[in-house]
């Protein structure tokens, strides 16, 4: 049993692609006392309480994570949160970057000051590989936050609060996913444009992005940055099983795009370990001064490890990518 189970629960972001999944999710298996969904966006909010009803165990929030004292208001009485609120967009971020400051940091800042204040028990913020290595203003962000939420654990070492974070890739199912827009062109008869044809992705499906961040609550001591094991693919192997035949353009990357994506460094891979016979990675904290304590079973990873997409040991097959193109349908 999870310790979420009839816990009081809030996510930021929560009307998006994850926190609709983590919703449902949490309604039908953890049985929350409360689940508080806190977004800024008052038509998804709409839209997205259409799709549960009148649960009574949901709490529907209006608020910024740019205001800490709203957060501080919305976190009264939660036990444990899930900060999914962010700008994503790589090139979005190149022409905005003072706006991605503000969320990205800023506001992840404003969140665990608010948890500590509020008494928050635990908080698992959602990251992305981009922030490995980052070289786009997007990813910078990312690291940033990932860094603030690491070293929250300090702020709170003389509290119950504790913070982890979950880093993962591509989201099958979610909004920003290319599945639907090269479903969209193969029946419309068009070419599928390809940013690099030599391009490898991670990818992760939504039901297995919630149940990392379920399990990260239940393994956490706080500090530890989980990474899942999961395959890669080659993009355009996704695009030969979405549209067999289809004519495929090289249309060069995009700025700020990488040709490949990694999610654990090498200067990150010296702090790595493996957990749950092989299920996750954990990125140890440097230092940790609230007493940070390892995993039972933890291994340590080879020597000068990296995980990057183009040089991982599991790849989705023909087969596999079939399969997980019929789950999203």
């Amino acid at each position: 049993m999870s310790e979420l189970q009839n816990a009081n629960l809030l996510i930021t972001g929560g009307t998006g692609s994850f926190g609709k999944a983590f919703i449902r999710y949490a309604l039908d298996h953890l049985e929350p006392a409360r689940l508080v969904i806190y977004s800024r966006d008052e038509l998804k909010q709409y839209e997205v309480r259409q799709l549960f009803g009148d649960d009574p165990r949901l709490r529907w929030f209006i608020g910024d994570i740019r205001d800490e004292r709203r957060l501080v208001r919305a976190m009264h009485g939660v036990t444990h949160v899930v900060h999914a609120a962010a700008l994503k967009q790589v090139d979005t971020a190149e022409y905005n970057p003072f706006e991605f400051v503000k969320t990205n940091v800023l506001g992840s800042q404003n969140v665990i000051e608010a948890a500590i204040d509020a008494g928050v028990k635990k908080v698992v913020a959602l990251s992305t590989d981009k922030a490995s290595s980052p070289i786009n203003l997007y990813g910078a962000t990312k690291l940033t936050a990932d860094k603030l939420f690491i070293s929250g654990n300090h702020y709170a070492a003389g509290y119950d609060s504790r913070f982890a974070v979950v880093r993962y890739g591509n989201v099958m199912g979610s909004r920003g996913s290319v599945i639907p827009f090269f479903r969209r062109l193969a029946a419309e008869g068009r070419p599928l444009p390809i940013t690099d044809l030599r391009c490898t992705r991670f990818f992760i499906t939504l039901e297995a992005a919630v149940r990392m961040v379920v399990d990260t609550f239940d393994l956490m001591h706080g500090g530890e940055l989980l990474v899942p094991r999961i395959p890669s693919m080659k993009v355009t192997d996704l695009a030969h099983a979405i549209a067999p035949g289809a004519e495929l353009v090289d249309v060069g990357l995009r700025p700020g795009e990488k040709l490949h994506e990694e999610m654990i460094s090498p200067e990150e891979g010296r702090r790595a370990v493996v957990v749950q016979d092989g299920k996750y990675f954990i990125i140890q904290p440097d230092l940790a001064t609230w007493g940070y304590e390892q995993p039972a079973g933890a291994v340590p990873v080879p020597p000068d490890f990296a995980y990057r997409s183009n040089t991982n040991d599991q790849w989705y097959t023909a087969e596999e990518l079939a399969g997980l193109l019929d789950l999203e349908s």
